[in-house]
Order: C-alpha cells, then sequence, then structure tokens
C-alpha cells in the first residue's frame, strides 16, 4: 500500500483518522472521537488523501460517503491498525481489575436485555473500570445481519452477538447461548385456558419488526400447515412488546430467555408454543485480528461465560412453562 520512502515520513496517525472517518461518516463526529478540531481531522484528510492519491470522502448533505478506493482500503487498514494496537498492546498487558477501556457491543434489543445483567454484574465484581456501551443492530431485509459485519470492520463495534450461523471465515464466531420461542400474554388471557393451535390462530397477534413488516418466522410455520393468523400490531423492539402484551388481549411469540428474564415486572406469562418453532444459536463474532486485542479476546471469552450458564429461572431452557 505505501512505498518505503512515504513509509518512512509518513504519520500512522492517518491511518487511525481513516479509520475514524469511515467509522463515523462525519468529520465533526470523526474529530470528537479523537479529540481533535474539524479542522485538524480535515488538514489530516488533505495529508492522505494526496499521500494515497485519491479524494477517499465525499462530502454528502448528512456527512461523507466512502469512495470506491477508500472502502477498498478500509480491510487493510484495520488489519494494520488491529497489528500495531496488538503489539503496543503488550507493553502493558490488559489486566480486566485495573485496566480503564470501553468496549462497544452490537446486539438485536432480545438479545442485550439478555446478556447486559449476569455482564454487568461480573464487570463490577472483577472489573470495575471496564465500560460498555451497547449498539442495537438491526437484519437486513430476509433476516441476514449484514450489518453487524459492516460495523465490526469499520471498529464501530468490536464484538456482535447475532442470530446466524452465515459468518465470513475472518471473523471468530462462538455460540454462547440457544434460544426458541414462546407464547407470551397478560394474566387471565382466554388463550392460557386453550393453549391449542386452532384457538392459537383465532387470536390477535403482536410482531416485533423494526421495519413494520407483519410476516414472519412464525407465519411461515403456520404456512407450512395450511394456516395463517392475524398480526393486529408491530411494534419496534421486545420490551415494549411486553409492555403493550400486559395492558391488551394480544399475544406475541418472544424469545424464552428474554421472557424469563424480563416478564415479570410486566406481569406477563408464557406458554409453550402449539406449533413447532425453530430454535436459534446466539453466537459472539468479532475479526480475528480485532482477536489479537487482548482486551476483546477477554470480553469475547467472557460473554460466552457469562450466557452460557443454565437458563435465569434456575431451569433447563426448554422445561419451563409459566
Amino acid at each position: 500500500m505505501l512505498n518505503e520512502i512515504d513509509l518512512s515520513r509518513t504519520d500512522l496517525n492517518l491511518l487511525v483518522l481513516f479509520e475514524a472517518v469511515l467509522g463515523e461518516g462525519h468529520v465533526g463526529r470523526a474529530a470528537d472521537r479523537l479529540n481533535l478540531t474539524p479542522s485538524a481531522v480535515s488538514h489530516g484528510l488533505g495529508r492522505l488523501r494526496r499521500l494515497l492519491n485519491d479524494p477517499l470522502f465525499l462530502r454528502t448533505p448528512k456527512g461523507v460517503v466512502p469512495t470506491a478506493r477508500a472502502t477498498e482500503l478500509a480491510a487493510p487498514i484495520a488489519d494494520v491498525l488491529a497489528r500495531v494496537r496488538s503489539v503496543m498492546a503488550t507493553a502493558a498487558p490488559f489486566d480486566p481489575a485495573t485496566a480503564m477501556r470501553r468496549f462497544a457491543i452490537g446486539a438485536p434489543d432480545g438479545v442485550s436485555a439478555v446478556i447486559l445483567r449476569p455482564l454487568l454484574a461480573e464487570l463490577s465484581r472483577i472489573a470495575p473500570r471496564i465500560d460498555v456501551g451497547v449498539r442495537q443492530i438491526l437484519p437486513s431485509p430476509a433476516r441476514v445481519w449484514r450489518s453487524a459485519i459492516v460495523d465490526l470492520e469499520a471498529h464501530a463495534i468490536d464484538i456482535a452477538i447475532i442470530p446466524s450461523d452465515d459468518i465470513p471465515p475472518r471473523f471468530e464466531k462462538r455460540c454462547i447461548y440457544e434460544e426458541d420461542f414462546v407464547i407470551a400474554m397478560r394474566p387471565g388471557h382466554p388463550f392460557a385456558r386453550d393453549p391449542s393451535l386452532e384457538r392459537y390462530c383465532s387470536m390477535q397477534h403482536l410482531v416485533v419488526s423494526d421495519s413494520g413488516d407483519p410476516y414472519g418466522f412464525v407465519d411461515e410455520q403456520l404456512a407450512k400447515q395450511g394456516r395463517a393468523r392475524r398480526v393486529a400490531l408491530t411494534v419496534p423492539n421486545f420490551m415494549f412488546a411486553l409492555a403493550v402484551i400486559a395492558e391488551t388481549d394480544l399475544i406475541s411469540a418472544l424469545p424464552r430467555r428474554f421472557v424469563a428474564m424480563h416478564a415479570a415486572r410486566f406481569g406477563v406469562l408464557s406458554l409453550d408454543a402449539p406449533l413447532p418453532l425453530p430454535g436459534f444459536r446466539l453466537n459472539a463474532v468479532a475479526p480475528k485480528v480485532a482477536m489479537m486485542d487482548a482486551g476483546v479476546a477477554w470480553l469475547f471469552d467472557l460473554l460466552a461465560e457469562q450466557t452460557a450458564q443454565k437458563h435465569p429461572s434456575g431451569l433447563p431452557a426448554r422445561s419451563r412453562q409459566s
């Protein structure tokens, strides 16, 4: 990427600047992230543009977008910086008991609501100066988690936790827990007295869908049996779903661990589904080059250790019926 002459007079911080502007998509936000002025960032971009002989970022009304060349350079630069950070980290070995760092975790809200309670408890005990930021990530159409991969490669997040096994080989992947679905409803709901498939199909349903699309995996399973249901409402997240279910006659298929951990505060009950619903695995994902960072590797292992424990109710996940 750089010849020997250029490298001898190149400031490595220009690559850090590139990484920040790419991740933020905005010069001002990149400046805030780097504790620099927007003018200093613009000046650094000018030097980098001359060095790489490309505009790199094009201005838009909402910020900047990378050129084709900048997109092509994103992965190699991320690899270079990860290796440099790994080398520098060896000078001060990562010790969670004393380390002062902030990590970013990306996950759907139904997943972050499950992992945060045990994670925060453990951090308080063994790593009191470690801070965590949680970023909600959403699937692309057809439930593909491409945005998580993009965020990882742009260093917007350190680790993603997603319900997908379709992970490129350049990423480390580990299953941290398995999940399935239960049917959630308010206390005294008529469905609880007759939890049959026919009765289920006659109910009014709530579906969690950020896009507002009312057709989901439950509808796919019903269609296989020649059945359908009425989706009366869609909401954008699982916590909102619990709040709505608690005060209406709507019912919803929600993740079992999530319901076991949070339904009691809303007074919501759950039953096993009257039809087979697919389970899925939640995988922690991080770039393999990022795993060279001892801090990221430590958090990756900690997430697996905390969430691989038994069901929060104290019973095995599939034996619980509330």
